[in-house]
């Protein structure tokens, strides 16, 4: 394979063998390339722009990997859907881990490549919906500045998969910065003991919380910071509307990056309880429970640390709930926080929460677009349309007009703080899917057309119209699948 710039420096391998299994690749039939992230390749100092489409085709299935890659796939088990299990990575190989030219560390991931050891009956497999799905919506993630995995490639595999139907097989390429889940820690904390949960520990800190070096108190200091970004991530995600859909432990980062986009899809009409996943019967992961269920996760996270926390179990378990009961006051600080900025409040007025439950409030009973409503107010005028010309709205607008009058910054500086945070697109549900389905028939402008879209989500422009329409009313309920 000709060099394109990898530059492995794989660490995670030199922790205890039972953490992960290498083995070789599964030769692909006839791989042909659907897309390449060719800016994602810059940032990582690769360039690929030497090899042709075959070559890079059998880059990206595996069939030849550069030089410096050793193959393989990770143990871990997790709570789904609130019971334990033992997991790993059952249709997943890791390249190994590339150092960019300044320094960053990153797993590069295959995802569909075949059977491992942790597969537990699967066929190892994946179909091109769900993989150009992973690559849409995790692309427009990044662009809309939330953390999370990146995708490098999607080739077709030449072969077919069976899942209701018979589908394209794909394999797709994923960046993280690593792939260490909560799940991993229950791994080690279930089935290896104390040693291998410290070892894991002191890993997870080197290489994601370097400053937790000189700790006293390493394992109290991880929980917190892991808390903390797992706040800023959920606080993220709703700050757009982005439903994750399948928060399991196994699906948690301790990066604190958005990770495995299976069911997952973004809120049209505000309602806290919304869900897409066919298989969330009651709700566990609707739009409001996901800051529950990440104080939730997190505590599954500290129980794994409790023997490295404190000799005494009782002295860890409460030095443990003394961080972990510190999350619901963390993230409704830093919900307000962000809501103000949705509204352009800069500071903090005793009032700002009925403010702003009042408004979500009226677009609940409206039935009202959560992304086009912040965008409407963000304009330079009050907006106009049947949605607006409303009792109820028109009494919160004078109210939100006084409180932004408070403010000790110019009603510009408002404005454009919308403008920061309020995106003008997201990857609808209807565009992806419609995207998804050219795609099926060899027809991929569509994804190609939606990617261009959405690489400048705050930038409102009229090409974009297509892209913030909603469904037609009579469409069904939107419902989403994990692609297994």
């Amino acid at each position: 394979m000709k060099d394109s710039g990898f530059s492995f420096r794989t660490t995670y391998t030199a922790l205890p063998k039972q953490f992960f299994t290498k083995l070789s690749m599964h030769p692909v039939a006839s791989p042909k390339l659907v897309i390449v992230n060719d800016t994602l390749a810059d940032s990582m100092g690769l360039n690929f722009s030497n090899l042709t489409e075959e070559e890079k085709a059998i880059l990206f299935s595996g069939n030849q990997l550069p030089e410096g890659s050793t193959p393989f796939a990770q143990a871990y088990a997790g709570h789904q859907f609130g019971y334990y299990t033992m997991l790993g990575d059952g249709r997943a190989h890791i390249w190994g881990e590339h150092l960019t030219p300044e320094g960053v560390r990153l797993d590069i991931q295959f995802k569909g490549s075949g059977r491992t050891p942790y597969s537990r009956g699967g066929d190892g497999k994946a179909a091109l919906g769900p993989m150009l799905r992973e690559y849409l919506i995790s692309e427009g993630i990044h662009y809309l500045g939330i953390p999370t995995t990146r995708s490098l490639a999607v080739v077709k595999t030449g072969e077919q998969v069976m899942r209701e139907v018979l589908l394209p097989g794909a394999i797709l390429t994923r960046v993280a910065s690593s792939h260490i889940r909560i799940g991993t820690f229950e791994f080690a904390f279930n089935h290896l003991g104390k040693e291998a949960v410290k070892t894991l520990m002191n890993y997870t800190i080197q290489r994601h919380y370097p400053k937790l070096m000189k700790s006293k108190d390493k394992a109290i200091d991880l929980i917190y910071s892991v808390m903390e970004r797992q706040v800023d991530l959920i606080v993220h995600w709703m700050r757009v509307g982005f439903i994750h859909g399948v928060m399991n432990t196994d699906n948690m980062t301790l990066s604190g990056e958005t990770i495995d986009y299976g069911p997952c899809a973004f809120m049209n009409a505000y309602d806290p309880s919304t869900v897409f996943s066919s298989i969330d019967h009651l709700g566990r992961y609707a739009f409001a429970n996901q800051s529950k269920i990440a104080q939730w996760n997190l505590v599954r996270f500290a129980e794994t640390l409790l023997q490295v926390i404190d000799d005494d179990v009782n002295r860890a378990v409460d030095k443990a709930k003394e961080v972990i009961n510190l999350f619901p006051e963390i993230f409704q600080n830093k919900w307000l926080t962000m809501m103000r900025s949705k509204l352009g409040l800069f500071n903090s007025h005793t009032d700002d929460d009925k403010l702003i439950g009042d408004f979500l409030n009226w677009m609940h009973r409206k039935n009202a677009d959560y992304t086009n409503t912040f965008l409407d107010i963000s304009g330079s005028s009050k907006p106009v349309g049947k949605l607006y010309n409303d009792k109820t709205f028109n009494e919160w607008y004078l109210r939100w007009q006084s409180r932004l009058e408070l403010s000790d910054k110019p009603l510009k500086s408002s404005s454009s703080l919308m403008r920061r945070v309020n995106p003008s697109v997201i990857p609808r549900n209807h565009k992806v899917e419609e995207a998804l389905e050219a795609a099926n028939g060899n027809d991929f402008k569509a994804c190609e057309d939606l990617l261009s879209a959405l690489e400048a989500p705050y930038t409102n422009r009229r090409s974009l119209r297509p892209y913030q329409t909603l469904p037609k009313s009579g469409t069904g309920v939107y419902k989403t699948f994990c692609g297994t």
